[in-house]
């Protein structure tokens, strides 16, 4: 009889199926505490949802300031402009 199966397979077969097992139990848990608790978890929910809110606008704000500081940049540099200028390129001179 032929086996394809090794024994570090099976190994991680089973770490794997432990895994998904705490993870059903912790679930189920945080499932019951919600239920016992809706005021306590609907005000955590309320906290992290407003953090990250927050967290958006100061990146979008940032983001933001940092195209203007840019768009300024690029301005100045095209004011700059002088007439009658060759940039010399030794490859290839005229």
């Amino acid at each position: 009889m032929l086996r394809f199966v090794t024994n570090s397979m099976m190994g991680g077969g089973k770490n794997l199926i432990s895994g998904i097992i705490v993870c059903g139990l912790f679930l189920i848990g945080f499932g019951v505490m919600i239920l016992a608790f809706p005021e306590i978890f609907a005000l955590l929910a309320a906290i992290v949802f407003f953090i990250m809110g927050a967290g958006c606008f100061a990146t979008a704000w940032k983001i933001y300031l940092a195209g203007r500081k840019f768009r300024k940049m690029t301005q100045d540099v095209t004011e700059a402009f002088r007439e009658n200028v060759r940039v010399r390129d030794e490859e290839n001179e005229l």
